[in-house]
C-alpha cells in the first residue's frame, strides 16, 4: 500500500464486513456524482492494522484525479494537535491545566464578561480567572465571531482577531480586549481558545508554535506535508472545494497561504494528507505512542479523552452533538443515544470547517480519518462516514 500508516490487513480479519465496507465506496462516489464534493480520502485502521483506504473523485474541480498524497486544509483538526502539545508539557511539569491564562497573557487578568442590557452590553468582572482547561476544553467565555450574532459575537468578528495580517501575540492581545461571552466554566462555547493555547505553547517553549509541533510532533510522527502553508513545491497536490463562499461568510483564512504566515493559528491554521492525519490518529489510538516513541502516557490521553463539562456547564451548542461531552481537546461521545451517528461511548473525535473528521474508538480498538473539502455538506458527510463505517464493524 502506498504511503503506509500502519500494516494492511484484509479487512474481514480484523472483524469488518467487506461487502459493507463497500458500501461505504459507493455512497461516498454517489455524493461525488451528485456534486456536493470534488473528491473525497478515507482510511480506517482497527487493531494497530489498516483495513480500508479509499481515494475517490477529483483532488479539485475540474480534475485532476483525487491523489493518495493530496493536501487538505484541516481548520479546526489542528485543534487536537495543538492540545497535544499542550499537553505534552503538562506533562513535563512546565504548564498546568489549573494555570490561570493571565499568568501566560497578563491581559487576560484584566477580562471582563460582556453582560446584555437592553441596547447596553454591561461590563462585569469575573467570578474566576480564565484557566488553561478552559481553552483545552472550551469553557474559557470566549467565542467566535461567526457562530451567531450576539453583542459579545459581533464584537469579535468586527475585531477580525484572527488576522493574518497580525503576529500570533498581536492577535491574542486583540482577543483578550474583547469582553467574555460567559463566565468562565459556565456554558460550553466554541471559541478561539485553542489559539490563545497555542500562544501559551509558544510562551511555554519560547518558540513559534510551527517549531514546537514539527520538534515534538510532526518531526517524530513522520507528518513532513502537515504544516500552516502549502509550499509552492506542493501546490499540485492540495485539494479544492467547489466553492470558498462559507469560508468567506465567516471571515475565515482560506488556507492559502505558500509561505510561512505571520499568524499561526492554533485553532485551525493547519493543512495534512489522510497518511500525515493518520499517523497522528494512530498515535492517539495507540495510548499515545507510535512506531517506538511516546508521546503522551496512556493515563494523560485518558484524561484527555474523558468528559470534562460538569452537570453545572450548559453544553447546549449546535457544534456539540447530543450525547457528547468535551475533553482536553476532543469531543467525547457519553451516551450512546440521541447521537445523530451509531458509536460506542468513550468515542473522541473532532472535524473540521471543510468537511475533514477523524475519530477514535478506544472500546472498538479502531481509527478512521475523513478527508473531503466541502464546507456546506460537513456535518452530512461526517455523519454518513461513522454511520457507514459503524454498520461494517461485525
Amino acid at each position: 500500500m502506498p504511503h503506509s500508516v500502519l500494516p494492511y490487513v484484509p479487512s474481514e480479519r480484523l472483524g469488518f464486513d467487506p461487502p459493507r465496507l463497500a458500501r461505504l465506496t459507493d455512497a461516498m462516489q454517489r455524493q461525488i456524482d451528485d456534486g456536493k464534493a470534488p473528491g473525497i480520502a478515507m482510511l480506517i485502521a482497527r487493531d494497530g492494522k489498516v483495513a480500508y483506504r479509499q481515494a475517490l473523485g477529483d483532488l479539485r474541480p475540474g480534475g485532476p484525479e483525487m491523489r493518495d498524497d493530496a493536501i487538505f486544509r484541516i481548520y479546526s483538526m489542528t485543534k487536537p494537535i495543538v492540545s497535544v502539545a499542550a499537553m505534552m508539557l503538562v506533562e513535563e511539569g512546565r504548564l498546568s491545566v489549573l494555570d490561570p491564562v493571565s499568568a501566560y497573557v497578563p491581559a487576560f487578568g484584566d477580562v471582563k464578561v460582556g453582560v446584555p442590557n437592553g441596547d447596553e452590553l454591561e461590563l462585569r468582572p469575573l467570578a474566576r480567572p480564565v484557566t488553561v482547561q478552559d481553552l483545552l476544553r472550551h469553557t474559557s467565555g470566549l467565542t467566535y465571531g461567526f457562530t451567531g450574532a450576539g453583542p459579545v459575537q459581533t464584537l469579535t468578528k468586527a475585531a477580525d482577531v484572527l488576522s493574518a495580517g497580525r503576529t500570533t501575540a498581536e492577535n491574542v492581545a486583540e482577543i483578550a480586549a474583547l469582553p467574555l461571552m460567559h463566565q468562565p466554566g459556565t456554558v460550553w462555547e466554541y471559541s478561539v481558545s485553542t489559539d490563545v493555547l497555542g500562544r501559551i505553547v509558544e510562551i511555554v517553549e519560547g518558540a513559534r508554535l510551527s517549531d514546537v509541533l514539527r520538534a515534538r510532533i510532526f518531526g517524530p510522527l513522520g507528518m513532513p506535508d502537515t504544516a500552516f502553508f502549502t509550499p509552492h513545491a506542493k501546490l499540485a497536490r492540495r485539494a479544492d472545494p467547489f466553492s470558498f463562499e462559507i469560508m468567506t461568510a465567516a471571515g475565515a483564512d482560506m488556507g492559502n497561504a505558500e509561505a510561512p504566515p505571520k499568524f499561526e493559528s492554533g485553532g485551525g491554521g493547519l493543512v495534512s494528507t489522510l497518511t500525515d492525519y493518520a499517523r497522528f490518529a494512530a498515535m492517539l489510538a495507540g495510548g499515545g505512542a507510535f512506531a517506538g516513541t511516546r508521546f503522551l502516557s496512556p493515563r494523560t490521553l485518558a484524561w484527555m479523552a474523558s468528559d470534562h463539562l460538569d452537570a453545572h456547564v450548559d453544553r447546549r451548542h449546535p457544534l456539540l452533538w447530543p450525547g457528547h461531552g468535551f475533553g482536553l481537546g476532543f469531543a467525547v461521545r457519553v451516551r450512546q443515544g440521541l447521537a445523530p451517528s451509531a458509536g460506542s461511548v468513550g468515542e473522541y473525535f473532532w472535524g473540521g470547517m471543510m468537511g475533514t473528521a477523524f475519530w477514535i474508538s478506544p472500546r472498538d480498538n479502531l481509527f478512521a480519518v475523513l478527508m473531503v473539502q466541502a464546507p456546506e455538506h460537513r456535518e452530512y458527510f461526517r455523519t454518513l462516514f461513522r454511520n457507514l463505517v459503524s454498520a461494517a464493524i461485525l
